[in-house]
């Protein structure tokens, strides 16, 4: 599918018909595109524009390249970040001249968001290269958004590991515990994937940085790309934090659980220590001798039994003045 747009005061407006405004067009966006959408954008660019094969085999440290006069820029971007499972996948973007295409296989939010603002909305579009970099803005955007969301669940997930709402029994605290693993777990994962993105609009913004220089663009385009990069940075700081962050609360609640599986084996060896001695009380009148004094006394049997509840709650009594209870 091909999505065309040209520019009309500064604004973007959508074209239904590629062919008959193919020399308007300032800006094509390929999704999933066929072979004969794919060679009709390479004539209108003027160059060969890369496969998904290609860009999913390209080596990170050569998705930034010029070829035939175009610059082209690979950045993975994630999707349905609604959810922790966000889905990964390059995008790429051509630089040729007054004239930008994106090719991508996936469903970032900024490619539904940047259009529909840019046709309302007069945002500055009137060239490629103000174009890329409204959209390479509306993607950092979304990308701030997607770790402020994870930065809001994660502190959620502290309150529950040590703020628990209620006492709960053992079993149930160990459902809760499950349940926080993977949720911490979905949460590293996203933001791990949201660092690797956002590393590679890093590079991608010192490249870009490059290329203005090369096509001589205005002071102003220059000076958004500097903020841009400025803006990666901060973010991938945070997402830095918040990765720390996540690696602290696993190793809280990976404690928490040694914690409560201490307290319970704890208990049972108390339990055992404290019934050991009535067991050995019961085990030496439980012998069959003869010459037993006590097994001819009228109070033989309440002295057995007294004597082991006695062995019982002394130690009973000794643990808890100690403070293992």
């Amino acid at each position: 599918m091909i999505r065309a747009f040209v520019v009309e005061n500064e604004r973007l407006r959508a074209v239904d018909d590629f062919q008959a405004a193919a020399q308007q067009i300032v800006w094509a966006d390929l999704l999933a595109p066929t072979d004969e959408e794919t060679a009709l954008v390479e004539g209108w660019l003027g160059c060969d524009i890369p496969s998904r094969e290609e860009m999913e085999e390209i080596e990170v440290s050569s998705r930034l390249y010029v070829e035939d006069g175009a610059y082209f820029m690979t950045a993975t971007l994630p999707a349905n970040t609604d959810i922790d499972r966000a889905e990964m996948a390059p995008v790429t973007f051509v630089l040729s001249g007054s004239r930008l295409a994106t090719i991508r296989y996936h469903e970032p939010r900024a490619f539904q968001t940047f259009p529909q603002h840019a046709e309302k909305v007069a945002i500055g579009c009137t060239s490629a290269d103000t174009i890329l970099l409204g959209l390479l803005e509306a993607i950092v955007d979304r990308l701030a958004d997607v770790l402020e969301r994870a930065g809001r669940d994660i502190m959620e997930l502290a309150r529950g590991i040590f703020h628990p709402a209620e006492k709960k029994n053992a079993s149930k605290r160990d459902r809760d515990f499950q349940l926080i693993l993977r949720r911490i777990g979905r949460k590293e994962e996203l933001v791990s994937n949201i660092q690797g993105s956002l590393l590679t609009l890093e590079r991608l913004a010192g490249f870009l940085g490059g290329a203005t220089l090369q096509i001589k663009s205005d002071k102003v385009v220059r000076a958004r790309v500097k903020t841009l990069a400025r803006d990666v940075n901060s973010l991938s700081d945070h997402a830095g934090f918040l990765s720390q962050k996540i690696t602290f609360l696993l190793d809280a609640t990976l404690g928490m659980i040694n914690i409560e599986q201490s307290a319970i084996i704890k208990i049972f060896s108390v339990v055992a220590v404290i019934f050991l001695p009535p067991t050995l009380v019961a085990s030496v009148y439980g012998m069959n001798f003869q010459i037993m004094p006590e097994l001819h006394w009228d109070i033989g049997y309440p002295f057995a039994i007294i004597l082991m509840i006695a062995s019982a709650v002394l130690p009973f009594l000794y643990f808890k003045r100690r403070g293992w209870l």
